[in-house]
């Protein structure tokens, strides 16, 4: 295993984290995990070096948090650090944090967390965090020994992450979303830079987007690829050591979900090293991204300016599902983010549009977003 900076601490960590939130099921069911297996995994991670175990208070239906409590037996404690996140989209008043995480530590049976985040952070839920007095509240458990180091992870977009970082002089590490098709996207590279800068250390979460850069590439894809880049690096491989290829990166984080892709994420971990990559494979992964966002049948930019619509349709979201659907070849799952249980609220799909033509005027890409929103919810409403 290889091990990198994290940050400012004097502590190296692996270059591969395993993430505790896709673990075998016995059901399909989240909160039912095949503990023996899941065990199993995550033990033999930690044989081969990796030293960083991510997991969060909602992560399987809440049973996350205590299926690492049976991994950590047996002197695995030790070799390891823990972080685990609050979920401050569920806190409703000051005293729920308190709630939250000792609940938390009662799960892990633990009695402090390594590395501590606030869940998901965007404007609203950073600005409630703050109303209610969430950097106090962690500073005085920091002084108790009852956490660490403190950070966050993050879905929102680059000013909103650099005003987060700016807030607080005491983060110790951020987690973003990053993967060579997400340079651009929420944070992104910049924010990576500007952390890194800040001496955050920076855990990169989704490397492989939801697993969409996993799959069969379409034809115009592919034919960039090309048999030699395929046969030199998996798919998978070519994804993670993009990422690893950057020096501002402390670890990235993977939710394996079979023996056979630990196995494989820790081999590929044992190869990774900052600047391996050449100028040649590098201007192919750029090409492979172009072939991708060619794809795109909306050329929206999510700049948000047709936004608020006056009947609270969701356009530029609602875009975005439609585009990933396409450039992935994956209705299914665009179905699913579009009305299924990861999708949007009924009363923000498309067909809530009026055609007031409001957006037209606002939107400074030309869209014509009223089609595109008849097309996109055709394409992707569930069949009753």
């Amino acid at each position: 295993m290889k091990y990198r900076k994290f940050g400012k601490l004097d502590w190296e960590v692996s270059a591969l984290g395993f993430g505790v939130m896709r673990l075998p099921t016995t059901d399909g069911d989240p909160a039912h995990i095949d503990k023996p297996e899941a065990i199993r995994m995550i033990r033999y991670a930690i044989d081969q070096g990796m030293n960083y175990l991510d997991t969060a208070y909602m992560y399987h239906s809440d049973q996350s948090e205590s299926l690492v409590a049976e991994v950590l037996k047996d002197g695995y404690r030790q070799k390891v650090r823990v972080a685990t996140k609050m979920p401050v989209s569920m806190v409703e008043a000051p005293e729920d944090f308190d709630r939250f995480f000792d609940e938390q530590l009662r799960r892990l049976q633990d009695d402090k967390v390594d590395f501590y985040l606030l869940h998901g952070l965007n404007a609203p839920v950073w600005k409630k965090s703050l109303d209610f007095g969430i950097i106090p509240w962690a500073e005085e458990l920091m002084t108790l020994g009852r956490i660490d180091r403190f950070g966050f992870s993050f879905h929102d977009d680059y000013q909103v992450f650099k005003d987060i970082v700016d807030a607080y002089d005491n983060w110790t590490f951020c987690q973003l979303q990053y993967n060579y098709m997400d340079v651009d996207f929420q944070a992104g590279r910049r924010g990576i830079e500007y952390a890194a800068a800040n001496g955050l250390a920076v855990v990169v979460m989704e490397p492989l987007r939801g697993g969409m850069l996993t799959k069969e590439p379409p034809p115009a894809v592919a034919e960039v690829w090309g048999d030699n880049a395929l046969q030199q690096r998996s798919r998978v491989e070519w994804a993670l050591q993009w990422i690893w290829d950057q020096p501002e990166v402390s670890l990235i984080l993977s939710g394996m979900s079979t023996m056979a892709q630990v196995e494989e994420n820790c081999s590929f971990a044992d190869r990774s090293a900052p600047g391996s990559l050449t100028a040649d494979e590098l201007a192919l992964v750029g090409r492979v991204r172009e072939a991708y966002q060619g794809l795109i049948p909306v050329p929206c930019t999510a700049c948000g300016y047709c936004l608020p619509c006056s009947s609270g349709v969701e356009i530029p979201r609602i875009f975005q599902v439609l585009n990933d659907a396409t450039m992935y070849g994956d209705l299914e799952m665009g179905k699913l983010r579009y009305q299924g249980h990861l999708g949007l609220k009924a009363e923000e799909c498309a067909d809530r549009c009026i055609e007031c033509g409001e957006c037209l005027e606002l939107c400074p890409q030309g869209i014509p977003i009223i089609d595109w929103l008849k097309e996109a919810h055709a394409r992707l409403k569930l069949e009753q």
